[in-house]
């Protein structure tokens, strides 16, 4: 399995995997996501299988103008630090390792740069299985953040690096 930066040639299959895999993370127009990759990302890893785009994860850093309340509510209790903003696995590629493969990466290239990797993972809807992957990989819970009417919710984790 390799694990890459994202090139140009990736944004249609990343998009789509993203879409894909709402609503473990957030849905974007094309435009935006693009966008989002091309302006906001500390790193965009994209693990490959045959050659082709299998899943991403999307790696920010502080100091962001980014109008995410995660990103925001984590800001406002990290001086430093990775977050990631989504990671997706296209659907005939899960159970294979990719997701965790490309957690090793952010850890390995963010380690010594910044003193922990930041995620969420929803609540409201819940996504049970995800928590638990971040736990198993060392994650622990730091906080929660519910829209008022307790319709949507997250979980904060932090990982140390």
């Amino acid at each position: 399995m390799i694990v890459r930066d994202w090139h140009d040639a990736d944004l249609s299959a990343l998009h789509a995997i993203n879409e894909a895999a709402v609503p473990g993370v957030g849905t974007l127009r094309r435009e935006a996501f693009d966008r989002l990759v091309r302006d906001a990302g500390a790193a965009t890893l994209v693990s490959e299988a045959d050659k082709d785009p299998a899943g991403f994860a999307l790696v920010m850093l502080e100091g962001l103008d980014y109008d995410s309340l995660n990103y925001r509510w984590l800001s406002a209790r990290y001086e430093r630090f990775a977050y990631v903003d989504r990671i997706a696995v296209a659907e005939q590629a899960r159970g294979c390792g990719i997701g965790e493969a490309l957690y090793r990466a952010a850890f390995g290239r963010f380690a010594g740069q910044r003193p922990v990797l930041l995620a969420e993972v929803n609540l409201a809807p819940p996504n049970p299985g995800s928590l638990r992957f971040h736990k198993r990989l060392g994650f622990r819970e730091v906080g929660e953040r519910w829209e008022a009417d307790r319709s949507k919710g997250v979980v904060y984790l932090e990982r140390e690096i």
